[in-house]
């Protein structure tokens, strides 16, 4: 009977520490889990209200505020003179592209270089070459039109097509 009882004592007294640690590691480990937890909700709380802020302050999303004199001052820097004001008149008479040339007269240079395709630059100086031999004036009896002409289709290829 003392050893039954010996037995029961060292098995409660293991079951105790055992127990016991797991008390003290469930504990601390909660706590942990607790202050990390908390860590977490303070730092989604301030990213929170970061985010209600700035969307208050851009309540009405994006603006874009139109100041005409801006564009005036641009145009008298160099910038080309633009007039805002008769915009779809101006998209439609070609005016919004500075210089660049039209659509139809690049289809015209091309069909007068002979292009059938966008062109490289240096396919543009071959051609150009070429042709300048056909069309000079000391050659054809046609006079310098067509050499002008030339010329011009030459400017507009080489900006539409610079490389």
């Amino acid at each position: 009977m003392g050893r039954e009882l010996s037995f029961i004592i060292s098995s409660l007294i293991k079951w105790g520490i055992f127990f016991g640690i797991l008390y003290l590691i469930f504990t601390n480990f909660g706590t942990f889990l607790i202050i990390v937890f908390t860590v977490l909700v303070i730092i989604y709380y301030i990213i929170y209200k970061f985010k209600k802020k700035i969307r208050q302050r851009n309540a009405n999303g994006f603006k874009f505020t139109f100041n005409g004199q801006d564009f005036s001052q641009a145009g008298q820097a160099g910038h080309g003179n633009f007039d805002f004001r008769n915009f779809e008149e101006q998209f439609r008479q070609g005016n919004f592209q500075n210089g660049a040339s039209s659509l139809g007269e690049v289809s015209k240079a091309k069909d007068f270089f002979g292009f059938t395709s966008d062109p490289s630059k240096d396919e543009i100086k071959r051609k150009y070459k070429e042709l300048a031999r056909k069309y000079h004036p000391d050659i054809n009896n046609h006079g310098d039109e067509l050499m002008q002409q030339l010329n011009h289709y030459k400017e507009v290829l080489l900006k539409a097509f610079p490389n």
